[in-house]
């Protein structure tokens, strides 16, 4: 019964049931009440976004799993102290973080949300270091600024770790399927495979349990008890399959038979069926257990004897019949003092082992392949075709004279029914890494603001990888940071295609949008994510940056603090919520918004630079240098900083250190003219009437209908007396149509052109 619910569960789970999921798993603790299915009824409902369930039925549990999926669930509920605290019990400071790599990623989450920076870079580069394919890890080390460089994060030893991890996946999880393979085979003595289905098959083998130390115990029919999760890496929902170690009145074929030491071949005949080859065994056998001596020797030659047959030759005659038969009444006597004291068997000898057993390749009748599924270990097994199922039987495989040793290439490891060869699994896990490298290198540069060196790295990725939603979103907000709002549009309009699902990057599209005064796509594009997902915070920053274009602030502030409802921890909308209360001149409300959003990501530049706008519009200069100087730290290339950082600097009489941040800012990007603009103001009050006109002169030619700029040509020369130059420069000003408090201080300045400027001073 417990199989059975265990099997509904996870096939609901795949089939994204969750409601059925959850109701079969309440029989199932009810039923048979333990930890481990515990562990999946939480599981079942941190899948249908119920955290506050899971953490109810979890809260005091020891295993390591259940601590796991504990923290998980108050992760979710902004509960980072317990979820702390079950990760890392204060009791035991030394106790190994659970679940692996996954358990190190969500610790450091918990500790960068709680302001403990350097230890949240520990466990994400603890995490990588475990599993080199966790790109969350290293996506989070980039936005805090601390990712090693692509090449060394996914490097060869990463791709070796891939290819070990892989290869003993796949060797222990064969070992196990040959096991339950041997054991099904048997039970179904009196049951051809032509008329019995692949779950059928499987219902028919009993449970085994495993006690807390790993042993497994023989079992006198049906479950005893429940097996124990102590692994730190398991998979949320799947627990250790327990080793079939049986005392019932059938006894399981050899599991090691087919391993061969030093290569030795069988030979085989070939006019017997599948059928009497399962009888013959049935009958010979019936008291027999699995030769413990032998699989001890498989075991410890493991080292020594890597051995895999590259090809397949399947064997159904009747000398293997003969040898099962020749076996099992060897072993007659053997069984007996092996029942009395040695039914406790370490499971290591079967699930570490990688040589071959049993070939799965069964077919319930002919040119009808039969795809079986073991969910307990969730490895669906490959379907064999027709010219391979027909030569297919029960009595293994026979090593060809192609046999090579695995380091080889052409070695081959039975994974899951098929084989994969070693040299597929190398040549992957490499794909895998510089394809990795690629995008981590890519991104590592973006979070760095490297704009255009990222840009390049991207230009280098295949086609069908450059042409995905989340890379073209990567370009975008790259030419964003660059101010080419035009190439961003076109990046993000281009990411819409190939993911219209997506709201990956919409937020800043939507800016994109607004600062282009797009406001027809933008209000399309805000529709369309709130059609899309209305809980997203994503859809209600492109709703508020809509509502901000038409002047609207309230309207947007509104629509951003919903975006902030719904994600408390995205970033950008606490930003943007500061920058419509300085729009209402709210500005206390706009430094905590601004606070706020620091607090998520002490990285990002544009709340800095919101709290220094603040700080210099209410002339605190000295806090305001410091904020620019934060954000021209974090984002050195960008132009519009480092002149904001050269203006609050001289506005603290600091004009030569200025002039140097304003040099910075022209190299950053000759197209803005504000920092141009601006030296010139600083060398005019340094009294460089000179430099500060060719500066202008040179700024006039980017921008001829800047009024700005003719305005403060008027000044020095009036400053210079030179009247007549300084009134023709007025006059250009005001027929450029300025501001009206622009046009306001012109005209004060053309009625005081005569007045000489130490009179001015004391007006």
């Amino acid at each position: 019964m417990e199989a059975i619910l265990r099997d509904s569960i996870h096939h609901s789970l795949r089939d994204f049931l969750h409601r059925n999921a959850i109701f079969l798993c309440e029989r199932l603790c009810a039923e048979f009440p333990s930890e481990t299915n515990l562990q999946l009824l939480a599981g079942c409902y941190l899948h249908s976004n119920q955290a506050y369930a899971a953490y109810h039925i979890l809260k005091g549990t020891q295993v390591a799993q259940s601590r796991y999926l504990f923290a998980m669930s108050c992760y979710q509920m902004n509960l980072l102290n317990e979820a702390e605290a079950a990760l890392c019990p204060a009791n035991e400071p030394n106790a190994e973080v659970p679940n692996g790599a996954a358990g190190h990623y969500l610790l450091g989450l918990i500790y960068r949300y709680t302001d403990r920076r350097k230890s949240a870079i520990h466990h994400f580069k603890q995490a990588l270091t475990i599993d080199p394919s966790m790109w969350a890890a290293y996506e989070e080390l980039c936005v805090l600024g601390s990712a090693e460089e692509a090449a060394v994060v996914f490097g060869e030893a990463a791709a070796l770790s891939i290819q070990k991890q892989h290869l003993h996946h796949g060797s222990a999880s064969q070992s196990s399927l040959t096991i339950n393979d041997d054991c099904n085979l048997v039970s179904g003595r009196n049951l051809s495979f032509e008329d019995v289905s692949p779950r059928q098959l499987k219902l028919m083998q009993g449970s085994n349990t495993r006690d807390s130390s790993g042993n497994s115990h023989a079992i006198l029919g049906g479950v005893s008890g429940q097996p124990t999760n102590g692994s730190s890496n398991i998979s949320f929902y799947n627990t250790p399959s327990p080793m079939p170690m049986q005392l019932s009145g059938i006894a399981p074929p050899p599991v090691c038979r087919n391993a061969l030491p030093n290569g030795l071949n069988l030979s085989s005949s070939t006019d017997s069926s599948p059928r009497s080859t399962m009888s013959s065994t049935v009958q010979a056998g019936r008291r027999k257990f699995v030769d413990e001596g032998k699989l001890r020797k498989v075991a410890n030659n493991e080292s020594a004897i890597r051995l895999i047959s590259s090809r397949l030759s399947f064997d159904s005659g009747n000398r293997r019949s003969n040898r099962l038969a020749a076996e099992a009444g060897a072993n007659t006597n053997a069984s007996a003092s092996m029942a009395a004291g040695n039914v406790t068997t370490n499971s290591s000898k079967f699930g570490s082992t990688k040589l071959g057993s049993v070939a799965r390749s069964l077919t319930s009748r002919k040119g009808q392949p039969w795809a079986n599924e073991n969910l307990d270990e969730g490895i669906r097994n490959e379907t064999f075709d027709d010219s391979r199922s027909n030569t297919a039987s029960i009595s293994g495989f026979t090593p060809t004279s192609d046999t090579r040793y695995l380091e080889q290439d052409g070695a081959s490891l039975p994974i899951g029914g098929g084989i994969m060869l070693t040299s597929k699994v190398i040549s992957g896990a490499s794909e895998i890494m510089n394809l990795l490298r690629t995008l981590g290198e890519g991104y590592r540069l973006s979070c760095l603001y490297k704009c255009q060196d990222a840009l390049d790295i991207y230009l280098k990725l295949p086609y069908k990888h450059y042409n995905t939603g989340w890379v073209l979103c990567q370009v975008g907000k790259a030419y964003f940071e660059l101010l080419d709002y035009f190439e961003a549009d076109r990046a993000f309009s281009l990411a819409r295609q190939a993911s219209p699902y997506s709201l990956e990057g919409m937020d800043i599209y939507s800016t994109v949008l607004y600062l282009l005064n797009e406001d027809m796509k933008l209000s399309y594009l805000a529709q369309e994510l709130v059609s899309t997902d209305r809980l997203a915070p994503q859809s209600w920053c492109a709703m508020g940056n809509c509502y901000s274009l038409q002047k609207d602030h309230e309207t947007a502030l509104k629509n951003f603090q919903r975006a902030v409802q719904l994600n408390s921890k995205f970033t950008y909308a606490h930003t943007l919520c500061g920058h419509e209360y300085v729009a209402l001149d709210d500005f206390e409300n706009g430094i905590k918004s601004y606070q706020s959003a620091l607090r998520l990501d002490a990285r990002h530049y544009n709340s800095w630079f919101g709290l220094g706008m603040i700080y210099f519009r209410q002339e605190k200069f000295e806090f305001a240098e410091h904020h620019f100087r934060m954000a021209n730290q974090i984002n050195p290339c960008s132009s519009v900083i480092a002149s904001n950082l050269g203006t609050a600097l001289h506005a603290l009489k600091r004009s030569e250190e200025a002039l140097f941040i304003m040099e910075k800012a022209i190299r950053a990007d000759e197209k803005n003219p504000v920092p141009m603009y601006q030296k010139a103001n600083i060398l005019m009050s340094l009294e460089k009437f000179d430099e500060a006109l060719a500066v202008l002169e040179e700024l006039n030619e980017y921008s001829p209908r800047e009024s700005s700029v003719h305005a403060l040509m008027g000044r020095i020369y009036k400053r210079r007396n030179m009247h007549d130059k300084a009134m023709l420069h007025f006059g250009i000003a005001l027929d450029l149509k300025p501001s009206t408090t622009d046009v306001t201080a012109i005209k004060a300045a053309i009625e005081r052109l005569l007045v000489p400027d130490e009179l001015e001073d004391n007006l």
